[in-house]
């Protein structure tokens, strides 16, 4: 039986990447997407002629009936094996006294309770054997002082996120990682208002380059497979040695 798992954010970045590497890996996929059908259209598609089931579902990661829904979509594909909370935003760089509440407040609702929302299904749904993995930042543990601290912030409690939900549901079987991905080459830097920031920031990477998101869709779906069968709680950090 094939593995079906739900990749949040799936259209694009990381998280397209990531339903891509899935799928040739041999996961059926859900693509929970916010608004961009083309987008999440072209990433099922790739699925498809990787011979997998795909099926995108729009669901605003916030809203506790859009996410029941993703979920309930999801099991016409099989009972869920895999959840990928990759769903994520960021806001303008900048001073931290700069930071509007109204931007605050998104931050918090996608990256944090998006997360929680998600995983809170994920954990109803799964049995022994099921895998989350959390997308999270090695911005955590950064800090990114004058960009986006309180993104770096609710990172942070992703990661802590990962680290108590690893241990409540261990005893179940179900394992819980999350990656921290560094610069990478997505469009999230055009968002924050620095589209060349993978340029820009590349001298002070140890590797002297920003990350591509095949690099971190490699990661995940090493934690969600055999392989990491005896892997739960870990934060992977995948950030060129920042």
């Amino acid at each position: 039986m094939n593995p079906v798992t739900i990749v949040t954010g799936g259209s694009r970045g990381i998280g397209a990447a990531t339903a891509r590497r899935l799928a040739h890996d041999g996961h059926h996929v859900v693509v929970g997407y916010r608004r961009d059908h083309d987008a999440a259209a072209r990433v099922v598609a790739d699925i498809r002629t990787a011979g997998r089931h795909g099926i995108a579902v729009a669901a605003e990661a916030a809203d506790p009936e859009q996410i029941q829904r993703l979920f309930d979509t999801a099991a016409d594909l099989g009972p869920l094996t895999g959840l990928v909370n990759n769903a994520g935003v960021t806001s303008p760089i900048g001073p931290f006294t700069d930071l509007r509440v109204d931007d605050l407040r998104r931050v918090v609702d996608v990256n944090l309770i998006g997360y929680v929302l998600a995983a809170q299904q994920a954990a109803r749904r799964m049995s022994a054997g099921g895998a989350i993995v959390n997308v999270s930042s090695a911005a955590a543990t950064l800090g990114s002082p004058g960009e986006y601290v309180h993104y770096a912030a609710v990172k942070a409690a992703t990661d802590t996120l990962t680290v108590g939900l690893a241990k409540e549901l261990a005893p179940r079987g179900i394992r819980v990682n999350a990656v921290a991905p560094g610069i990478i080459r997505t469009d999230l830097h055009a968002v924050s208002g620095a589209p060349d920031r993978p340029d820009t920031a590349a001298g002070r990477i140890p590797m002297g380059r920003a990350g591509q998101p095949d690099e971190v869709a490699g990661a995940i779906a090493w934690l969600l497979g055999p392989d990491a069968g005896y892997t739960t709680g870990a934060v992977l950090r995948v950030s060129g040695g920042l």
